[in-house]
Parts: structure tokens; sequence; C-alpha cells
């Protein structure tokens, strides 16, 4: 499955067919988004009543109330039927779900197809970023697909905010493409960069979940500002490293999927994340919030990923590794942070620490 890159030269030039597939929040904004600029959609979802009631309500009323669907998004429950004919293809599943969507997909793949993954996260017991999961289990797509990301509220965009995102490949013909599906609105709310750095991005992306978690986990405890400030500036300091690690370029931590998204994930009451620490910080137990939030909150999982990934790559990642005794120790918060306090005095800019 080789593809020239050429040969996305057209791409998003005009309307297209395009298979979204998840329909939670980030899901369903982005087949609006993609609505709005002419092109068709076809939503998938896994849970067939969940298509039953988009296909009545036209309305996401468990994942995205509010927006109306638009007679340009055509929910589906069969996978292939989803893909049939569609020119691009959206995976916007939680990174757990990553590798079983793709296995299911990759049968119906055609060699000019562009896969664009809308995924933040590691793979669990891998410490796969989202990028090489699909290039595992849809060998050879590698110039043909890009990833998405950026501080990017699925609520915010559906209410038509301002947002930026950035779409990177190895490919900058795939990247062109992905910036142009996103063009075409008289009245453009959503704005995308193109950039080559996969790794930076998915690995910004994946992190600041974990990050976000500990912001909500201090506001919980009735910290202030102070707090969350050093630890996300820190949290960005491990990204940096442990992505440098693996092949990322520093630039790209100073942008929208860097810096950007640890802002809007580490600081918005509106992220799933941000809510779960904030919950913790207030003495409640995780599996109580998780069911309560009912989606995702990729932060969780992502985190042992990184520290695994991070032990592998002999990088330090203590704020995350704090994070780790929290969720999967029962740590006493309050000693964690102590003990995070107590550390050894350090450089600020001390490569390989923090």
């Amino acid at each position: 499955m080789t593809q020239s890159p050429a040969e996305f030269g057209t791409v998003g030039a005009s309307s297209e067919q395009i298979a979204v597939l998840g329909a939670g929040s980030w899901g369903t904004a982005l087949a609006a988004l993609l609505a709005a600029n002419g092109h068709q959609i076809r939503l998938w979802a896994r849970d067939p009543e969940l298509v039953e009631r988009l296909k009545s309500e036209r309305e996401n009323r468990q994942y995205l109330p509010g927006k109306p669907l638009v007679s340009a998004v055509h929910p589906v429950n069969n996978i292939g039927a989803a893909l049939s004919g569609a020119a691009v293809v959206v995976f916007a599943v939680p990174s757990g779900a990553m590798r079983e969507v793709a296995l299911q997909a990759a049968p119906f793949l055609t060699s000019n197809m562009l896969v664009i993954s809308a995924a933040k996260g590691l793979e669990e017991n891998t410490g796969l970023r989202m990028s090489q999961v699909l290039e595992e289990t849809m060998p050879g797509i590698g110039p043909r697909q890009a990833a998405l990301s950026g501080p990017n509220l699925a609520v915010e965009i559906a209410q038509g905010a301002p947002t930026a995102s950035v779409a990177a490949s190895s490919n900058p013909y795939a990247a062109k493409a992905v910036q142009r599906l996103f063009l075409g609105d008289p009245q453009p709310t959503f704005r995308v960069y193109t950039g080559s750095d996969v790794i930076g991005v998915e690995i910004g992306g994946a992190i600041k979940n974990s990050i976000a978690i500990a912001a909500g986990i201090l506001e919980g405890l009735g910290y202030g500002d102070n707090s969350r400030a050093a630890l996300m500036t820190r949290g960005l300091a491990e990204a940096i490293r442990l992505g440098m690690a693996e092949g990322a370029q520093m630039s790209t931590f100073l942008g929208l999927s860097g810096v950007g998204d640890l802002i809007v994930t580490g600081g918005s009451r509106l992220s799933r994340n941000y809510r779960v620490g904030y919950a913790l910080g207030q003495g409640r137990a995780l599996d109580e919030v998780l069911e309560e939030i009912g989606q995702v909150a990729e932060g969780v999982p992502t985190t042992r990923a990184l520290c695994d990934l991070a032990f592998r790559c002999r990088v330090e990642i203590p704020l995350c590794a704090a994070l780790y005794a929290i969720l999967f120790e029962a740590r006493p918060i309050r000693e964690i942070i102590r003990e995070l306090m107590l550390r050894p005095p350090k450089d600020e800019h001390a490569e390989g620490r923090s």
C-alpha cells in the first residue's frame, strides 16, 4: 500500500467523502467542522443504539449536546459502509481503542486514502504512539497519514470559538491535504497549520493529559495559580526531554500541540482530565470519578504508558511518576507533593532532570 506524495495535491480542494471513526465529543465536533466545509461525512460509532439516536435526534446528546447534526453528517454502525468510497478517514477514537478499530478498518482501506489520527495518547500496553499503532495494523500507510493535534476542546469547537491545530506528517503533501480539508468555510473557526514532527506532536498530545490531571489535583486541593504554573512549566520540560529522547524536535513543544494544548487542557474544566484530577484532589476515588464522567480520560492509561516509555528511554519524568503513584499505588497526594518539593536542588535547564 504505497502512495505517491504528489497524489494528495487535490485532496480537500473540493467536496470529499470522509469517514470519521468515533462518535464521541471529538469525533462529532470534527464531523461538524468538515461538513461545514462542504464535505460529506459518515460518522461511525460502534454502539448501534447511539447510531440510532443520532439518526432520530440529529444531535449527539450523550457526548456533544446542543450541536445539531447537519444533513451532510450520516451516522453509521457498519465500518465497511463508513469507509466505502471515502477519500479520507479520520480516527477519532480513544487511544485504547485505536488498535481494535484500525484492525476493523484495515480491510476497507484503499491505496489512495488519506488517514488522519486525531487521537491523543499512547497505547497502554506497548507505549506506542497512535501513528505507530496505525502503521502496525495497516502496514505501508506511513506516507498517507497525518496526526492532528492542538488546543482543541470539542465543546468550544462546536460553539464556533476560533481554534487552531497542527497537522503533522512525514509527507508534506499529506499535511497540506489535511490543512485544505478544514479550509473553505466563509466564516472559518478552525485554523490548521502544517508540520513534519509527528513524534513531537504525538508525545505532546499524550503527556499534556497526564499533566492536566495533576493540575486538576492542585486545584482540588485548593492551591492557587503559582502551583499550577510551576506544574505545567515543569511538565512541559518533561515532555521535551521524553520527546527528544524519542527523536522529536524541541520547537514542536513550544507550539500548538505542545504548550498550547497543555495550557488549555491543564486549565479548563471542560477538560475531562482536569476534572478527574480536581475530583481526586477533593478526596474522591478514581473509579467513582471515571464512572461519573462516562467518557475516557486519556491521561489515566497514558500515565502508565509514559512512565514505562521513560524507563526504557532512561529519562526522568518525576511529575508523571508522582501522578502514577497517586493513580495506581494509592499514595497520599499531599505526601507525594511533599516528596516532589524535597527533591535535591537542580539547575532549571539541567538536561535529563527535573
